[in-house]
């Protein structure tokens, strides 16, 4: 799929006046965006696609993943295994106390 705000994928932006669609326009020619504006005193406004281009999602960070004779990421200078593996138990692990089944 296209790039929002390309030629093949244009911003589509619903406003009610014709001096806030002259800025509109403004905004995505200073950022180099194709954009389509209509003008309907009628309707209400609808500048999602805008918002979308002026903040765009931000990436997901992924978790750090540690291997088991990996450096430990304390900065202990043990291998993980030896180090915070055991003293941080894994939260998805069933736990076997005394009593259960």
């Amino acid at each position: 799929m296209a790039r929002l705000g390309s030629r093949q994928r244009p911003a589509i932006v619903r406003v009610q006046t014709e001096a806030h669609a002259r800025e509109i326009v403004a905004v995505c020619d200073a950022h180099g965006w194709q954009v389509i504006v209509g003008l309907e005193p009628d309707a209400p406004e609808d500048v999602t696609d805008l918002r979308k281009l002026l903040t765009p999602d931000q990436p997901v960070a992924r978790l750090l993943s540690v291997g088991r004779n990996a450096p430990c990421p304390c900065g202990s200078g043990r291998k993980y295994k030896k180090c915070c593996l055991t003293a941080s138990p894994d939260p998805t692990a069933p736990s076997l106390e005394k009593g259960e089944t």
